[in-house]
């Protein structure tokens, strides 16, 4: 493994990696991705390999531009080219039905294929001199905490990667928006920064929802962004109470909040978190990160509001933690 700054040199270098079959981390503006050329099945599977992930879960395809739709794309409607023009560069990832040259080790088997084009200057740079798709999830061991740094691809896959381009930390901080486009309907799969009211302004129609699709794209398992420590959700309006609780049993407790003050604790390891939606999907992973290197009993997370701005953060946060309950939970 090796970890360098995103020059030209780093990047010419990662290119030809990504030619040999080689696997290249890389900085997004959502997260860091695991990149292999999305043309070469045998360096695909080394996603799979390194990642634990089942082969059955589909990859994103990163491209350079709207262009290289139909490089990839059997049909390429005209709510997608909308989209495309609206968003892209950016955290949107469209699923097409796939030309029969797109390998299945990328769409998990199926008709189907997710591209975007990522708004991050290294990605696109990376891209370019490449001169191809690459698949990308997020550079992480499956279910766990995507990276938003180098250093966190470095400590959780090693020696799985040959290459780290560090462009710094990600921007946004979450995963991207996925829309399926490959129906008669169009359907929202994952929640993302771009919402669903940008999406139904530009297409001038209503999403259905996930459970009338049968497309499975990344992101969909009931636990995923989760760290190796219990994490909770908290509402606010029991968050210092239960503090206190957990404090009374005697267990080392780590806090995530934005709105709650607490009274400095020798087995209390806070951080707070900006409170704009923003703010804090870019802390969030970081953040969990930090919390799980201490060995804690629990990390407690305040509840953060149920309106559309956080809906993709809510959507992270509910596959990583569990629903509030009673600490230690009562047995079945």
């Amino acid at each position: 493994m090796k970890l360098v700054t995103a020059d030209d040199s780093a990047i010419a270098e990662a290119a030809e990696l990504l030619r040999q079959g080689g696997l290249v981390a890389f900085p997004t503006e959502t997260v860091y991705g695991l990149g292999a050329d999305a043309g070469n099945p045998a360096a695909v599977q080394r996603i799979f390999s390194a990642k634990g992930r089942p082969a059955n879960h589909p990859l994103i395809v990163h491209i350079a531009d709207m262009e290289k739709l139909e490089d990839w794309a059997y049909q390429v409607p005209e709510s997608a080219r909308k989209l495309a023009e609206r968003f892209w560069p950016g955290p949107l990832a469209m699923v097409l039905k796939k030309k029969p040259s797109v390998p299945f080790a990328v769409t998990g088997g199926q008709e189907t294929v997710a591209l975007r084009v990522p708004n991050h200057p290294v990605a696109l740079r990376l891209l370019r001199a490449f001169g191809s798709g690459i698949a990308a999830p997020s550079a992480n061991r499956f279910k766990r905490i995507s990276p938003t740094q180098a250093v966190h691809v470095a400590e959780e896959l090693g020696d799985a990667v040959d290459l780290i381009l560090d462009g710094g930390p990600c921007r946004i901080g979450v995963e991207s928006t996925i829309i399926d486009l490959s129906g008669p309907r169009p359907v929202l799969l994952r929640p993302g920064q771009i919402t669903r009211s940008q999406i139904e302004a530009v297409l001038q129609t209503e999403l259905s929802i996930l459970a009338q699709s049968g497309t499975r794209a990344p992101g969909m398992m009931t636990v995923h962004y989760a760290p190796t420590t219990i994490a909770m959700r908290c509402p606010a309006e029991r968050f210092k109470e239960t503090v206190q609780a957990l404090l009374g049993q005697g267990r080392k407790v780590g806090l995530l909040s934005y709105s709650q003050t607490i009274a400095a604790h020798p087995e209390i390891h806070r951080l707070d978190l900006p409170a704009r939606a923003d703010g804090y999907a870019k802390s969030l992973y970081a953040a969990l990160r930090e919390l799980d290197r201490l060995q804690l009993d629990l990390i407690l997370v305040e509840q953060p509001p149920e309106t559309a701005e956080w809906q993709a953060i809510n959507d992270r946060l509910r596959k990583a933690t569990v629903p509030f309950q009673a600490w230690p939970p009562v047995p079945e």
